[in-house]
């Protein structure tokens, strides 16, 4: 099989952020390899353990992503492509879409697996958006999947248990954080990934003019959360909090 994962370079969830004007302040904070993007990886290694095949790990990002690419291929994977062009700097969804769909198509795959969202962006719209660049279905929320002959089962998470999801190969696959247990990259491991290759594409080499369609106006601080009121049970709490939940129209 062949098997694409999508990665992302974020700042660390774990850690505070800085922003300058409107724009993410990269060097102000640590980058990690997106903690979500574990799984895909995970995945698509352990269907190449299975089937055979290579991995290619693909990430558009500054020259910096380049850690996180060999974080991922330090887990295992076979090859990267890494997407670095300033004209990319602030991409949308649509744009970033765009690029890792041209880059996917200038080699036969079998299938492309990514996170349900990044862990900075949050819009979980780009694996739907190379699915149907690519021309082939999409199975979302994977928290159990299995490949054979040519077809793709997911047990697709819900909030009422799960569904099952067949598809034919080629297809788009995103994974939640439930589906595995990433592996913890080992020192061979390690020192492997500095050897791999990693191919670095601009936007030219894709033959694409790609720009954002989206610009953030403003960023701005969140409301201060506002007092709660309080009062004493004179025996008309019950009665008061039922009338304050029928305002708020929660019940």
């Amino acid at each position: 099989m062949n098997i694409t994962v999508c990665i992302k370079q974020v700042p660390d969830p774990n850690q505070p952020y800085k922003l300058s004007g409107t724009r993410l302040d990269r060097e102000a904070v640590q980058p990690v390899l997106d903690p979500g993007d574990e799984f895909g990886v995970e995945a698509g290694l352990k269907l190449a353990e299975a089937h055979g095949g290579e991995v290619t790990v693909l990430s558009m990002g500054p020259a910096k992503a380049m850690e996180a690419m060999r974080r991922a291929l330090s887990m295992g994977a076979h090859k990267g492509i890494l997407v670095s062009d300033e004209a990319l700097a602030g991409a949308d969804a649509q744009a970033t879409a765009q690029v890792l769909a041209a880059a996917i198509k200038r080699n036969p795959f079998d299938l492309v697996i990514a996170g349900t969202e990044s862990a900075d962006g949050s819009t979980g719209a780009v694996p739907a958006m190379i699915a149907e660049l690519l021309g082939v279905p999409q199975a979302t929320f994977a928290k159990q999947l299995e490949v054979k002959e040519g077809t793709l089962t997911i047990h697709r998470q819900t909030q009422e248990g799960y569904d099952v999801v067949e598809c034919a190969l080629p297809a788009v696959l995103t994974v939640t954080s439930g589906v595995n247990e990433p592996r913890y990259p080992t020192f061979k491991g390690i020192m492997q990934a500095k050897n791999k290759p990693v191919e670095q594409l601009s936007a030219a080499d894709l033959g694409l003019s790609v720009a954002a369609s989206q610009q953030v106006a403003a960023v701005n601080p969140a409301p201060a959360r506002g007092q709660g009121e309080i009062f004493e049970d004179d025996g008309t709490g019950a009665a008061r909090i039922a009338d304050f939940l029928k305002n708020a129209k929660v019940i």
